[in-house]
């Protein structure tokens, strides 16, 4: 029994029992049940931090770990593993790198929340991919209206120079959580008055081209870049320190090939994951390689 509260729970089973494995009640925060600990192979081929890492990130996988809990301390994994403080740092900082977990200022490593992914080869609005995924998607107008096109978007939208635009910014929502900021600039002879008639933090801008103006959105080219955020990138996502973004730039066009949409989307590279499958390029139409 332990009611020293200046440890961590993990650090009162470690400490007082001869076994990490045996369970520990502690008066002053409850019971302690450890993870089963999986002794790492200083003989292997594969470097201590890195099969710490694996271990850590099964666990994680498995929902051992799950979101927001929180993972021992490097000194808590080096008396676990008996490793050194170095090899459990090198194994945190690798899994921070892939965004399995982020460290919150004087409070320790926690587990991120799982990654929404999507993929690559379908074309759906927000809307759509979040209920696939069984998330309640939600979005917040941060602007919307009529501007005048700069070179860019003319250009992309095959408009004249200066030719007037619609305008849709959102911040969109996963589970009320910020995902994205979408920045949408639509052609509106295909579509006009779409932003006086329609309030796009409830409805989906696919559904009602679809739906009201028989406009069927069936091919894109996008072009995906990760990198560090703005400011105001930053600002807007709420995203941690140091974390990157997912930046996507997306020309969207009708069955007649011409542009609908430019829209240029900024995901959190912590929160969203894009994949797509591959197949050889020697595949016949039989999908047997020749």
């Amino acid at each position: 029994i332990a009611t020293d509260r200046s440890l961590p729970n993990a650090q009162h089973a470690i400490e007082l029992l001869d076994s990490a494995q045996t369970p520990c009640y502690c008066l002053d925060i409850g019971l302690y049940q450890p993870i089963p600990v999986i002794m790492l192979d200083p003989n292997s081929s594969v470097p201590l931090y890195l099969q710490l890492k694996e271990l850590i990130k099964e666990q994680i996988e498995e929902g051992i770990y799950e979101a927001g809990k929180r993972l021992p301390s490097e000194r808590e994994l080096a008396q676990l593993h008996k490793i050194s403080r170095m090899t459990a740092r090198q194994a945190l900082q690798s899994l921070t790198i892939d965004g399995f977990i982020a460290t919150r200022t004087g409070k320790g490593t926690y587990v991120s929340e799982s990654r929404i992914k999507q993929e690559l080869r379908s074309l759906t609005s927000f809307t759509q991919d979040m209920h696939q995924r069984g998330f309640k998607p939600g979005s917040r107008v941060i602007e919307c209206g009529v501007i005048q096109a700069n070179d860019e978007v003319a250009a992309y939208l095959r408009l004249p120079p200066e030719s007037s635009v619609g305008v849709l910014s959102r911040l969109r929502l996963a589970n009320g959580e910020p995902i994205a900021w979408e920045v949408c600039h639509l052609n509106l002879a295909y579509c006009p008055e779409i932003l006086e008639r329609f309030d796009f933090s409830i409805h989906s801008l696919y559904a009602v081209l679809r739906e009201t103006y028989d406009v069927h959105l069936v091919e894109a080219r996008q072009a995906i870049a990760a990198r560090m955020p703005s400011p105001k990138e930053r600002q807007m996502l709420a995203l941690p320190q140091r974390t990157p973004v997912l930046a996507l730039d997306r020309v969207t066009m009708n069955h007649q090939h011409q542009p609908i949409e430019y829209v240029n989307s900024v995901y959190r590279g912590d929160r969203y994951q894009l994949y797509t499958t591959l197949g050889s390029a020697d595949l016949d139409v039989k999908g047997t390689i020749s």
